[in-house]
């Protein structure tokens, strides 16, 4: 079974990836994960290839390419990334959203920064990011119908969240 599983910043998805690749014993690999080993097969620090991909719509292009090869190779695997659902043949997609007031104060948890600058971040990250996948894809990331199970997780930790997904899948 391939899953994909994508929301913003701040609604808990590498965690729910985690926890749902426990529960069902599969794999899981993340957006992170092969940027940071496209980094790596580049030669340049994390912070250097993220800096070069700004620039170079190759690079998104090349990540969701990878992660959909990778997908494809895999009898059962968790996929997590923003827009893995648009690029994965997947069994089962879910988005996973919040309000931006509980993104914010999870990322400045996380993050251990100020609320304030959290919020100011995110708001410019989430308009950059939308802007990029129109332009680059041609995706509306505020366009849920492909997805199977959008959930709310607001008021949930990754388990309640995983087992929900869990649940719903069987």
């Amino acid at each position: 079974m391939i899953i994909t599983i994508g929301g913003l910043a701040g609604t808990g998805t590498s965690t729910a990836a985690k926890k749902l690749s426990e529960y069902l014993d599969i794999p899981f690999i993340s957006a992170g994960d092969v940027f940071r080993q496209m980094a790596d097969e580049s030669g340049m620090s994390l912070l250097e290839f993220s800096e070069f991909a700004e620039g170079n719509d190759d690079i998104d292009k090349a990540l969701d390419k990878r992660q959909a090869e990778i997908a494809k190779e895999a009898d059962n695997l968790i996929v997590e990334g923003r827009i893995s659902a648009f690029f994965i043949e997947a069994d089962y997609k879910v988005w996973l959203m919040a309000p931006d007031n509980t993104r914010a104060e999870r990322i400045s948890y996380r993050e251990d920064k100020d609320l304030d600058v959290v919020i100011a971040e995110m708001d410019e990250r989430t308009c950059s990011e939308r802007k990029r996948y129109m332009e680059i894809h041609g995706i509306d990331i505020d366009d849920l119908s492909q997805y199977d199970l959008i959930l709310n997780t607001a008021t949930f930790d990754a388990d309640k969240t995983a087992e929900i997904i869990l649940n719903s899948i069987k």
